[in-house]
């Protein structure tokens, strides 16, 4: 059977978001002034995330704006008073180093959250996840970047919800620990191997986890994906779906007022293939947590999916077709 660098990136997880959990000193965030988090693709979900949880933690008091690295290199105001964190795994791309320039000008304050193979991320503060990955479909970046967010965010909420969303942290990496034992999604790949594109929804923070998977989707399966929220899934989109399709649907815990429900139902008068993701018993399972750390453990099952589409389509993960023409040609005169 195939193996890739991309399935040991997946199984560190455990190891390195406790060590991302407890290492290293975190920066007191001022929550009177503007905080925006800015990354780019799997980043970008990681900021969202981060964003969401501040403003739960903080019931709305602290609303974050969540900006793609690239557009606000370029444009949009910057003032001396805000505080700006870019998340870039390995702290390459050229970007992230325009909008540091671009705030050290304007007098802001910065955070670089960045690989520890990054040599000059930028930023007045640099925060370290993990070794640089040995694949280029990201696993181990994302869930370290959560952590490192997790544990800045809740420094700038302080207060009781701080204290009960560290103690829910604790609980992350023998959740993921316990996700990894369970068997490998195999049994669902008769279900998608030759369904395209495959479509994903979730409810409230599930909705960032599909976000993040149908990313991962693309770049190691080589397969079309799209991801969005429960709600707007049921409005209008269903007038495209086809039985070629299928759908991975995050099962919420918390009351969504019956629209997973009304989607699954909805996918099968339609005969489309549906797989479910849920903590318990689902086609795609994860440990069950905290509503607000899922995004820890939810993404687990999604990426070890890739892996198995990946070894049966012959894809590979771990060069996302870097490796073969025209895409290595076409890839090498971007420059990111």
């Amino acid at each position: 059977m195939t193996q890739f660098a991309f399935d040991k990136q997946i199984a560190s997880q455990a190891d390195a978001v406790r060590t991302a959990l407890t290492t290293g000193e975190i920066p007191q965030l001022d929550p009177k002034r503007p905080v925006i988090f800015a990354g780019i693709g799997t980043s970008l979900h990681a900021c969202k995330v981060a964003a969401y949880w501040a403003t739960e933690l903080s019931g709305g008091r602290i609303r974050p704006a969540v900006v793609e690295t690239h557009d606000y290199a370029l444009r949009g105001a910057i003032a001396a008073e805000d505080q700006i964190i870019v998340v870039s795994h390995r702290g390459t791309k050229r970007f992230p180093h325009h909008l540091f320039e671009r705030a050290k000008t304007a007098g802001a304050s910065t955070i670089a959250i960045a690989g520890h193979g990054a040599k000059n991320p930028g930023g007045d503060v640099v925060l370290r996840t993990c070794d640089d990955e040995l694949s280029s479909t990201h696993t181990v970046s994302y869930t370290t970047a959560l952590a490192v967010l997790a544990r800045l965010v809740g420094k700038l909420v302080g207060g009781e919800a701080a204290v009960k969303f560290a103690a829910a942290l604790d609980t992350v990496p023998a959740a993921i620990a316990e996700t990894l034992t369970k068997p490998a999604p195999i049994n669902v790949l008769p279900r998608l191997i030759n369904k395209e594109p495959i479509f994903l929804t979730g409810y409230g923070i599930d909705e960032l986890t599909v976000l993040e998977a149908a990313l991962k989707i693309k770049e190691g399966a080589y397969l079309w994906a799209e991801a969005m929220s429960i709600e707007l899934a049921l409005h209008g989109t269903p007038a495209v779906f086809e039985a070629r399709h299928a759908a991975i649907v995050a099962v919420p815990e918390e009351d969504d007022g019956g629209r997973t429900e009304a989607f699954l139902t909805l996918l099968n008068d339609l005969n489309i293939e549906s797989v479910t993701l849920g903590a318990g018993d689902f086609d795609l399972s994860f440990a069950k947590v905290d509503y607000l750390v899922r995004p820890f453990v939810s993404i687990i099952p999604l990426q070890r999916l890739v892996a198995e589409l990946a070894r049966r389509r012959g894809s590979n993960p771990d060069t996302t077709r870097g490796d073969v023409e025209p895409y290595k040609s076409a890839i090498d005169r971007i420059s990111l």
